[in-house]
């Protein structure tokens, strides 16, 4: 039995970190425990399946919109990520408060596995996150509800050799993914630590009884580094062919300068691509949090012609930061 106690004050966390190469400034969570109707799913910013108990104790935030707004705004700028969403939003409506809340005050919003209850009437610019979980049935559950409400959504997967980066699976999980109306498709490497990978078994064994010949082996074993880095290409590869995008797009806030979103989006790709460079991505970053606290339009200042006088960086960062400010894209 799942039991849901009520919480006084929103759930609210800063922290940076990075889903698919997209920067998020902090957390909203409506629900801190985990319950729902598959027995995992996979964590994108922890990177780990989660697993899911019938006897669980779920703290529920608050179903004012205007207390999360607060919290929020106590928040560094830049995206958040609220949810994931519970089986018991229907009636206690926090996720809804938490979304209006991010959204009111101006953040853009990563809408992690929003059930349709929770989703805002007016989510233009957020952008659904629907997470892998391992079922006979669906692998994004809250994919087809998200799009049908109208978000854009973009499913996030574990990439897994021997399970979810073999061909057959990529194939199902990319028809799946464009069937339901994502929009991209982003392949996260799990943890590798004991606990993630005894999570990984536990998931495929719950939606697959009979463990493929060596799974065991290979999760606990071996180095995944070369089967993953092989395939990574193809995947990208396979996804283009699906009209998919690798990356989730960044979302915009209510009142963001689209410039602004456009600068930073394109300047977090550029980072995700020189990964292997570290000072290189690091700066690349460091533009993007710049951006996104700058609170400024700076598209007008591009127009003015005084961007590269306020902008900290130089070369080919400016260059390609005030190409997407003029160009909005």
């Amino acid at each position: 039995m799942i039991v849901f106690e009520a919480g006084s004050a929103p759930g609210a966390r800063a922290g940076e970190a990075e889903i698919g190469g997209r920067r998020i400034t902090g957390r909203l969570l409506p629900y801190a425990g985990e319950s729902g109707a598959h027995e995992f799913r996979f964590d994108p910013l922890a990177r780990r399946f989660v697993g899911r108990k019938d006897g669980a104790t779920v703290l529920v935030g608050p179903a004012d919109s205007e207390a999360w707004r607060a919290a929020a705004a106590r928040l560094p700028r830049g995206p958040l990520l609220v949810g994931p969403a519970s089986v018991a939003e229907g009636v206690r409506g926090a996720y809804r408060a938490a979304a209006e809340g991010a959204l009111s005050a101006g953040y853009p919003a990563f809408l992690l596995d929003p059930s349709p209850e929770g989703v805002p009437d007016r989510a233009g610019g957020a952008i659904a996150l629907c997470s892998f979980a391992p079922s006979p049935g669906r692998r994004f559950p809250h994919l087809a509800a998200a799009a049908a409400r109208g978000l854009t959504c973009g499913v996030v997967l574990p990439w897994i050799p021997g399970w979810t980066a073999e061909e057959e699976e990529v194939e199902a999980i990319l028809a799946e993914a464009a069937a339901g109306g994502a929009v991209s498709a982003t392949p996260l490497v799990p943890d590798s630590d004991g606990e993630s990978r005894r999570a990984i078994v536990e998931a495929r064994s719950g939606a697959d009884a009979q463990l493929p010949d060596g799974f065991f082996e290979r999760i606990h074993h071996a180095d995944w580094s070369p089967a993953i880095a092989d395939r990574l290409a193809r995947f990208q590869e396979r996804c283009a062919e699906f009209g998919l995008a690798l990356a989730p797009p960044r979302p915009v806030g209510r009142g963001e300068p689209a410039g602004n979103s456009a600068a930073a989006s394109r300047l977090e790709e550029l980072a995700d691509a020189a990964a292997l460079d570290e000072h290189r991505a690091a700066l690349l970053r460091a533009a993007v949090r710049w951006i996104d606290e700058s609170g400024r339009d700076l598209a007008a200042v591009c127009r003015e012609g005084n961007f590269r006088r306020v902008f900290p960086f130089e070369g080919e960062i400016a260059s390609e930061a005030e190409e997407a400010l003029r160009s909005g894209g």
